[in-house]
């Protein structure tokens, strides 16, 4: 179990989750965060490729719709939100859990980086997030909670984070500003900022077992934080317990990002 006591705080709540890709995945242990506190599903998978991985977790979770959305694909996102219209005609949470660069680009320095690699990261990465809370606005005509997952290298250099710090950089300032032209409508959006885990997405890095290893030596609680950590923090940030808080960029590291 992911959390020790359940108590149902998103009871009756709709949840889109984009980003599910195996049972290790960020986007995962929201999804099954939000499922035990008592909301609906609906999930994305890539591709056909991607499906098989997806399918039982769609199962497990008893997802409401389980969708193909490829967000460079024209046309994929706008289906997903006509399926979320038709299905539920309302939606309380978003969570944006995608990144993707181009391995050359993602693994050799910011200097090097193409032009078209650093156009796809950041369509991928940051401008579909501004795209998908478009679309879901106007389903969250009662208020609702939008996510986007950043990390720390977005705010200080991390050796071999690349191309993907500027980028993350560009998410995170799209959150606050988001959250500025949404708030009247009553919906909040954050940046959600978790330390190293061990995902198939985080793998692509170089030295990446480096990363988690000085993780552990230098944040203050010690260790890793997991996916369902993150999954936490987001239930509570779209929770009624939250309902004040916006526009931040939340970490979830164990306090690794206050040392220095």
């Amino acid at each position: 179990m992911s959390v020790e006591t359940v108590y149902p705080i998103l009871a009756g709540r709709r949840a889109l989750v984009v980003g599910v890709a195996n049972e290790h995945s960020i986007a995962y242990g929201c999804a099954k965060v939000f499922r035990e506190l008592g909301a609906d599903i609906a999930l994305t998978y890539l591709n056909n490729k991607a499906k098989p991985y997806v399918d039982p977790i769609a199962e497990e979770l008893d997802a409401a719709l389980l969708l193909p959305l490829d967000v460079a694909q024209p046309g994929q996102l706008e289906a997903v939100f006509a399926a979320i219209g038709e299905r539920w005609g309302s939606l309380d949470i978003l969570v944006h859990s995608i990144a993707y660069a181009p391995k050359a680009d993602l693994q050799g320095g910011l200097l090097d980086c193409s032009l078209d690699g650093f156009l796809q990261a950041m369509d991928v990465s940051c401008h579909s997030f501004v795209r998908m809370a478009k679309l879901a606005a106007p389903l969250m005509s009662e208020g609702g909670t939008m996510f986007a997952m950043s990390y720390h290298g977005a705010d200080k250099v991390v050796p071999n984070y690349n191309v993907m710090g500027p980028v993350k950089a560009a998410l995170e300032a799209s959150c606050r500003y988001l959250a500025h032209e949404l708030g009247p409508q009553g919906i909040r959006v954050h940046a959600i900022s978790p330390g190293p885990l061990q995902t198939r997405a985080a793998s692509g890095l170089k030295d990446f077992g480096l990363l988690l290893s000085d993780a552990v030596a230098r944040a203050p609680i010690g260790e890793l934080v997991d996916i369902f950590d993150v999954g936490n923090t987001c239930a509570y940030l779209a929770s009624p317990y939250a309902r004040r808080l916006t526009g931040s960029t939340v970490y979830v590291d164990g306090g690794l990002n206050i040392i220095a």
